[in-house]
């Protein structure tokens, strides 16, 4: 079980795989922690995980150590070797899959994914490419355009148009109308996110959202409800499976403009989430049918969240696919499959099964 990493979401990452140690089957799997510190070690992390937890106080981290891991291919078997300075590298035994519960940047985003392929692991979840799309909110609505499905208006701006023609941008921004959310184009749990209500706010929130990744997405903001479904890759040659569609909705008085990090995983009693959403059947059927589209179109596999914003004349605007989404007991993506018949550790089983069924390499 992989988890930590580089990334701004390397405490989520930490609650996350607290949550699935928590919950694997332990008389079938035998599970090796391995965390990823911020500085990119490899390192054993034990079972002290399962007691880690996210508070506004404090954010659980993996920190780096004497002893590093690797992952090896040798004499045909995947080897985990630590190895420590002055001493003979120690081979662990044999991995057969990899849970890569890591979110955002070399992570998320097809890094690790491709050295897993390199090395000929088995992993869980969506591949390279499926990943590297699912990590890029550009790309990933180019993607989704092509597939048929409705985006919202949307800029995005490179370091190159900030740097050299930060007027034009401003220009662009300016025609999709007020207000905006400017968002890192490459980062996960709302982190660098701003909500902008006029011109004037504008560059304070590029600023903020550079300190997480240099090239952004700025979207026109949408009236509607937010909904999402989860989605489980299909066995065998079968269609994605779909979960009922979950809604987050503010509670009042929470004092948050939008669904940030704070409101996900920080201050309790924030948000409502409500599965099934209420909606007509009809609308459930199409939001399903679009969010099994999404799976398709980017080539995800093992799982993935598709967000929605429902307007109040039924139209369906799909947001982004998260290929890596929250998966502690309360996160969303859990408690939709819970909500229709598959609980967080039959959840957890079916991943890796599906893991262990795929091939590596081209397919």
């Amino acid at each position: 079980m992989l988890f930590g990493g580089r990334s701004s979401e390397h405490a989520v990452s930490c609650v996350t795989a607290a949550g699935v140690m928590g919950a694997i089957d332990r008389t079938k799997y035998d599970v090796v922690p391995v965390g990823i510190a911020k500085n990119g070690q490899w390192v054993l992390a034990g079972n002290e995980v399962a007691g880690w937890s996210l508070t506004a106080g404090t954010l659980p981290e993996v920190v780096a150590g004497d002893k590093s891991v690797s992952l090896a291919h040798l004499g045909g078997d995947h080897q985990l070797v630590v190895t420590e300075p002055s001493s003979v590298p120690q081979e662990l035994g044999s991995v057969d899959v990899v849970f890569p519960l890591l979110h955002g940047p070399w992570g998320e985003d097809g890094t690790v994914q491709g050295l897993l392929e390199l090395s000929d692991t088995r992993y869980v979840g969506a591949g390279v490419l499926a990943s590297a799309i699912g990590m890029d909110k550009h790309f990933m609505k180019v993607v989704f355009e092509a597939a048929g499905l409705t985006v919202g208006p949307y800029v995005a701006v490179t370091d190159r148009d900030w740097t050299v023609h930060p007027e034009r941008v401003r220009e662009r921004v300016a025609a999709l109308g007020f207000p905006v959310f400017v968002k890192p184009a490459r980062a996960g749990s709302s982190m660098g996110i701003s909500k902008v209500d006029s011109l004037d706010g504008l560059d304070a929130a590029i600023l903020a959202a550079r300190e997480h990744d240099l090239k952004l997405v700025i979207e026109a903001g949408i009236v509607g409800r937010e909904i999402e479904i989860a989605v489980l890759e299909g066995r065998g040659s079968d269609a994605p499976r779909v979960s009922l569609p979950g809604e987050i909705a503010m509670v009042d008085g929470a004092h948050h403009q939008f669904y940030d990090f704070e409101a996900k995983y920080v201050q309790g009693g924030a948000v409502n989430l409500s599965c099934p959403a209420d909606m007509p059947a009809a609308d459930i059927a199409r939001v399903q049918e679009q969010a099994a589209a999404a799976f398709d179109a980017v080539g995800a596999e093992g799982l993935s969240r598709v967000d929605f914003f429902y307007t109040a004349a039924g139209e369906l605007v799909i947001n982004e696919i998260n290929t890596m989404p929250g998966f502690t007991p309360s996160s969303m993506y859990p408690q939709m499959w819970a909500a229709s018949g598959l609980s967080y550790p039959d959840l957890i089983d079916e991943l890796i099964q599906l893991a262990l069924t795929r091939k590596t390499g081209l397919r």
